[in-house]
């Protein structure tokens, strides 16, 4: 990698010859061209694998290829010919790797060998599985329980997740964090207060019903590519697309099915939103006032002219609760300050609204843009009110799509992975297990970044990810992660997380979900649960990348007979040999949501879990469906009064999943050669006399006594509005204070950082 970046901003559709090359690109650097295959074959298909890359749905009549970019590579990088052998190991002291790259590091390959850091050659050194197992079983029990945090990334089987967080409630804690805390714990807060479930409501069959749909805070080219096969469908029936995003991103803007021969000849696209909207971030609370504020004025021209209602007057009357507190702050708040704190012109949000009114059922749809601020938990609050109010809620064809990212980060939540010991059904676990489970509950990942920072914390096991650099305060929390006594991370390929050593540290090497995991039963199925709630079977197809590995639920069952004292009623081995027992297990203690569930494990499509909702049932404190009033117009931690401010929005490209990077280039955006790059509006460019690339350093605006900066980013002119900036996830974690996160879900706020900008040839000459 380079350390200067180009931009050419990218005309081409999302998909097409663009996604080809970079699938042939990919698949080269590899070593993986013989997988390509199997993706055709076996990717998201029953019978198959399922993706370990985004949560998107997966049709019961698949497609010929059921498989986006970013899935094709994560199978590539999964499927990898290179290899970390213990003779990488001994040739790289650990302080030299930690100079590395994140995409070099893991580019190394596949781990082989369980292996233990050895302090006093600063090299990790192969053990064998008896001994680590030992080893970790012994230093577990001589902690506290509640000195010991078990995370979980979101790839995770829903079997090896069941296991995982049975281990840490015998073991005596609920420290369950894990990735969904860093990105839609805001969503499982944010959707019981308002609709009674935690999830989305809507299935794929609804999108075929669908009259318009509303996107905030997403872009689907980059986050959920397999979306866009949907959304072209939709185009077709010539259903609007109403997108809200700072930034224009290509996914949004144009489509090029790779499985459409005469689409691939003509290059002729598909166009996706119709309505395009760039409000700046952290202000979709005042977008959405502003459409709802709309609906009021037509409704009562409707009302006063004896024609039919814009809003659904039966629906609020018969279903919700708290229309008159919402309806009050709507009417109250002036289209001067609704302007004023997003950018857009009345006129705009009008027709955004026209649109919405006009259609009989709509979905709304959602990322992480709306989930990452100081006020997400309202800002999602919002989006539900707004459906509320057109009774798009619980009928075909409409709902709130929450569009998760890890594979099975939503599924681990469903059979327990969870801090709050009000989430999970403890008396059954009691009976069934023959103990007595935790009642407190457990720190989620901001609280267990807290514990480790205040040295409260003596061990850390990690189920997959990237821990360290996944989380904010990254600088802090490097510095105190080494005065822990124990680091376990089960993982596939080495990354950050390993190279910043606990005073001991052990890398457990897994299987990835396409390779063969074969038990003492033959080879085994594993279950994941996709964004629209529905559970897919998955059986791997290739030969394990050594010998040496073991399955997760053979690890965690490892660590699980070293630690803890033996118990009749929990056979680990047994569940090992047969993971069909351990979808028994989730059944008994989740009835409602698993029946039938070893049986219906090949359902075209995957099986739905039930969501009350669905069926207009609010699970609810007043039994309905709640309108809930925000407590601002923007959910920022800045005031928004400040030129010299600036909101940084952190992003992906679409060369990265989450923290592994597949390389420098971000075709989409037209960025190529660096990650270290800011994008900023060339209005504030020149406003904070800043010339074309020139480097800069972005520092927190925060007066907590902390210095918090990232230099050396190169500034790029792009389509983003004032005041509004983005760079790259997980560079710019360093700029976000542990303490700035989401009220009521502690998800870290970072999608509107407040940082200010200095140009780095005056801070040299200073």
């Amino acid at each position: 990698m380079t350390d200067r970046a180009s931009h050419k901003p990218y005309d081409q559709p999302t998909g097409g010859w663009g996604s080809l090359k970079s699938l042939l690109k990919h698949s080269v650097q590899q070593g993986a061209v013989s997988s390509g295959v199997g993706l055709m074959r076996s990717h998201n298909k029953t019978g198959g694998y399922m993706c370990t890359s985004c949560a998107w749905a997966k049709p019961g009549k698949p497609h010929l290829a059921e498989f986006c970019e970013n899935g094709a590579k994560a199978t590539f990088w999964d499927l990898t010919a290179k290899r970390t052998t213990p003779e990488f190991f001994a040739k790289h002291k650990v302080s030299g790797l930690l100079n590395w790259t994140d995409h070099d590091l893991e580019n190394e390959g596949r781990l082989t060998h369980p292996m233990r850091y050895d302090p006093g050659s600063d090299t990790y050194v192969a053990v064998s599985w008896a001994e680590a197992f030992d080893d970790i079983g012994a230093h577990l029990k001589r902690y506290s329980p509640k000195d010991v945090v078990f995370y979980t990334s979101g790839r995770a089987a829903l079997e090896t997740s069941y296991m995982y967080q049975l281990l840490a409630r015998l073991y005596g804690n609920n420290n369950l964090p894990d990735s969904s805390n860093m990105c839609h714990e805001t969503t499982s807060v944010a959707l019981p207060q308002s609709i009674g479930t935690p999830v989305g409501t809507v299935l794929l069959e609804d999108f075929q019903e669908t009259d318009c749909i509303l996107s905030f805070g997403q872009n689907v080219g980059t986050n959920s590519p397999r979306l866009l096969h949907t959304l072209q469908e939709v185009r077709e029936r010539d259903v609007p697309v109403v997108v809200f995003n700072p930034l224009r991103e290509r996914g949004w803007e144009a489509f090029v099915n790779p499985q459409r021969p005469g689409q691939m000849l003509t290059n002729k696209a598909t166009p996706i939103a119709t309505q395009y909207y760039q409000p700046r971030a952290g202000s979709d609370i005042a977008v959405m006032t502003g459409m709802a504020k709309a609906l009021f004025a037509w409704d009562d021209a409707a009302q006063a002219a004896g024609e039919a209602r814009v809003l659904d007057d039966k629906f609020i009357a018969a279903h919700t609760h708290g229309f008159e507190a919402f309806e009050a702050m709507v009417r109250g708040t002036a289209w001067s300050d609704i302007e004023a704190a997003c950018g857009l012109p009345r006129d705009a949000l009008q027709a955004a609204a026209r649109t919405y009114a006009e259609a009989k059922s709509v979905i709304a749809i959602y990322g992480m843009g709306l989930t990452q601020h100081k006020l997400g938990v309202g800002t999602v609050q919002m989006l539900i009110n707004l459906l509320l109010m057109r009774g798009n809620m619980g009928r075909p064809g409409a709902g709130i799509c929450p569009v998760r990212g890890h594979s099975n980060v939503q599924g681990q939540r469903t059979v327990g992975i969870a801090e709050k010991t009000e989430l999970v059904p403890l008396d059954k676990m009691a009976e069934r297990y023959g103990f007595a489970p935790p009642r407190e509950d457990g720190m989620n990942t901001v609280e267990a970044c807290e514990a480790i920072a205040a040295g409260k914390v003596s061990a850390f096991v990690g189920l997959g990810g990237n821990f360290i650099r996944a989380i904010p305060e990254r600088d802090l929390m490097e510095r105190k992660w080494r005065d822990l006594d124990l680091s376990v991370q089960i993982a596939t390929k080495l990354n950050r997380t390993h190279l910043i050593t606990a005073r001991t540290t052990y890398l457990l090497p897994t299987l990835v979900r396409s390779e063969i995991d074969e038990q003492a039963t033959g080879p085994q199925i594993v279950t994941m649960e996709d964004s629209t709630t529905c559970i897919h079977a998955s059986r791997g197809k290739y030969r394990p990348a050594s010998p040496h590995l073991l399955s997760e639920p053979a690890i965690v069952a490892g660590i699980a007979k070293a630690a803890l004292p033996e118990n009749p009623s929990v056979p680990w081995d047994l569940w090992v040999a047969d993971y069909a027992l351990i979808r028994d297990e989730i059944e008994a203690v989740f009835p409602d949501d698993f029946r039938g569930f070893n049986a219906r494990l090949d359902l075209p499509g995957g099986f739905p879990r039930p969501v009350a909702a669905r069926e207009r049932i609010w699970e609810t404190d007043t039994g309905k469906a709640n309108f809930k009033t925000p407590s601002a117009l923007h959910a920022s931690f800045d005031s928004g009064s400040d030129p010299g401010v600036l909101r940084l929005i952190t992003l992906r490209s679409n060369d990265q999943f989450n923290t592994t990077i597949y390389g420098d280039a971000d075709r989409l955006r037209g960025i190529h050669h660096s990650r270290m790059i800011v994008m900023m509006n060339p209005k504030d460019r020149m406003r904070f006399q800043i010339a074309k690339n020139e480097l800069v350093r972005l520092t927190a605006a925060t007066d907590d006594g902390v210095s918090r900066s990232v230099g050396g980013l190169q500034v790029i002119d792009y389509d983003i509005p004032e005041g509004t900036i983005a760079a790259y996830y997980p560079e710019c974690n360093p700029l976000i204070p542990l303490w700035q996160y989401a009220e009521e879900s502690k998800t870290p706020a970072a999608k509107s950082v407040p940082v200010l900008v200095h140009r780095e040839a005056l801070m040299h000459d200073g």
